[in-house]
């Protein structure tokens, strides 16, 4: 960040008073602008016996398998963050059980959020950033093509989850960055 926002004036990387990090702080207005994570929601939607998977369109990880999911907008509860990702992605309606996992990736200032749900009424398509949605049966998901750890780790929860019909939820944080397999 170069400019503030509020005034268009530039900024300078210090300490505010009263703060312990470095913040980007305006030089004509004094407005704080603070660089703080990102918090994606989605769903682990499913159907049956199986999970709805979207095959991603775009980068990152193109090609690659993930649970419906994407960046919380402004204005809107993290639940219904993860239905509107869900309907975008993958054109699917669901009701929502509880929450699910809950990742912490410092490494990229992002949180993950995944809630259990069940497709409405089992219809579904690929949205814009999608190639293909499908619903997989543990058997059959593909694990060598999952686009990222926190796919991969709530996946292996539900399983062994469903195992007892119990559904804790999970919270975990991943603090270094895995390698990326090639599709």
């Amino acid at each position: 960040m170069k400019f503030c926002s509020t005034c268009g004036a530039a900024i300078t990387l210090k300490v505010p008073p009263g703060d312990n990090r470095p913040r980007a702080v305006c030089d004509a207005c004094g407005a704080i602008h603070y660089d703080n994570p990102k918090v994606v929601v989605g769903c682990l939607a499913i159907d049956g016996s199986g999970v709805l998977l979207c095959r991603r369109g775009i980068n990152p990880r193109s090609g690659f398998w993930t649970l419906p999911a994407g960046y919380l907008e402004k204005g809107e509860t993290t639940e219904q963050g993860a239905v509107r990702e869900t309907w975008e992605e993958a054109r699917a309606r669901v009701k929502i059980d509880s929450l699910y996992t809950i990742f912490d990736l410092p490494y990229i200032s992002q949180i993950y959020m995944f809630y259990r749900s069940k497709l409405r009424d089992g219809r579904f398509s690929a949205g814009e950033e999608t190639v293909e949605v499908r619903v997989f049966a543990e058997r059959d998901i593909p694990w060598g093509e999952l686009a990222f750890p926190v796919v991969e780790r709530t996946l292996e929860h539900y399983f062994r989850d469903r195992q007892t019909d119990e559904f804790p939820m999970h919270v975990e944080s991943i603090e270094k960055r895995p390698i990326p397999r090639q599709p």
